[in-house]
């Protein structure tokens, strides 16, 4: 049985405090939200601070409202159960609605977080696994401070991948986040928290606390998303396709936003695929040639589930799929 290892566990009433907290202990702290990812990353001693700080008793991470503008704004403590089955999310979101749902377990589901799923640590095929098993081959840069990666050994960086449901889609959807630090709270785009970078995945400081989540008021736009996974429950995607489409009253397209998950560091822009679209009303041609076009960006490696070039080849399946659920 693989067990925690010895930590101090702290729980603020306030995000202020915990802020504070972080600062006060620095890199042997950490925050923890549901905890469905960091006490496992724990157990299997990826991850290992000496105090935790809870978020549990922050009552301003919990709040979920409709804003008098129409935006959703949803703080980082409301759980994805919640979510799954809020009227709300349900009637003007429902490509985040059914990214939710798609998340693991009903269990897990009740424990885990927005937000929490929005920071998930990158995975890879020789990271997620125990101590013991990473020692046995030599740790890779991930995981201690050396100089290789095993998917790519003469790679200067690490290839883990990013494998949330949520992120693909609500940075499709140009939805917000609120960061809480010394300093004050600072806004930036979902687009902007993420890094092409296994190990520095987040452009958030260490010590910042993600606060909410907005996501803009409905109308004009439709969203979607779409997984690809070995079995259809628990496992995460080798494959997350976000999409959104913004429309004239015509029904033509004004801006499209795709994001492709679980095939690299980040939620990877489909930029050739956008374009395509951009200026005309969607066909079944059309929908077609812009799948075709996300072959290139999805650059798959052999660091996850199913084999990598037939992933590679499925992605334009999935992002065709994705746009046709935005009609």
């Amino acid at each position: 049985m693989l067990r925690l290892p010895t930590f101090s566990y702290h729980r603020p009433k306030s995000a202020a405090l915990a802020v504070q907290l972080k600062q006060q202990h620095g890199r042997e702290a950490m925050f923890v939200a549901g905890g469905t990812d960091l006490y496992p990353n724990m157990k299997r001693r990826q991850q290992t601070p000496t105090q935790v700080i809870s978020l549990q008793d922050v009552p301003e991470l919990h709040q979920l409202e409709v804003l008098p503008d129409g935006r959703l704004q949803i703080g980082a403590m409301v759980t994805l159960s919640t979510l799954e089955h809020y009227p709300t999310l349900k009637l003007h979101y429902p490509g985040l609605q059914h990214a939710i749902r798609e998340i693991s377990t009903p269990l897990l589901r009740n424990m885990g977080t927005l937000g929490g799923n929005l920071l998930l640590d990158t995975r890879c095929t020789y990271y997620d696994q125990t101590h013991e098993w990473r020692e046995s081959i030599d740790f890779c840069m991930k995981s201690k401070a050396e100089s290789i990666c095993w998917v790519a050994p003469g790679s200067p960086r690490c290839w883990a991948v990013q494998s949330s449901d949520s992120v693909p889609v609500v940075c499709a959807m140009e939805a917000e986040v609120e960061l809480a630090g010394a300093d004050g709270t600072r806004t930036l785009t979902a687009d902007a928290l993420y890094n092409d970078d296994g190990i520095q995945y987040l452009t958030k400081k260490p010590e910042e606390l993600l606060t909410r989540i907005t996501l803009p008021a409905s109308g004009g736009w439709k969203a979607s998303y779409l997984k690809l996974r070995r079995r259809d429950t628990y496992d995460f995607p080798v494959l997350g396709v976000g999409a959104c489409l913004w429309f004239d009253g015509d029904g033509v397209v004004t801006k499209a936003n795709i994001r492709l998950g679980g095939a690299g560091s980040y939620a990877i822009p489909a930029t050739q695929s956008e374009q395509l679209l951009v200026g005309s009303k969607l066909t079944d041609e059309l929908i077609a040639a812009a799948g075709t076009a996300a072959m290139k960006p999805a650059r798959t490696m052999d660091n996850t589930d199913l084999d990598v070039y037939w992933r590679k080849k499925v992605a334009p399946v999935f992002v065709a799929r994705a746009i046709a659920a935005c009609k």
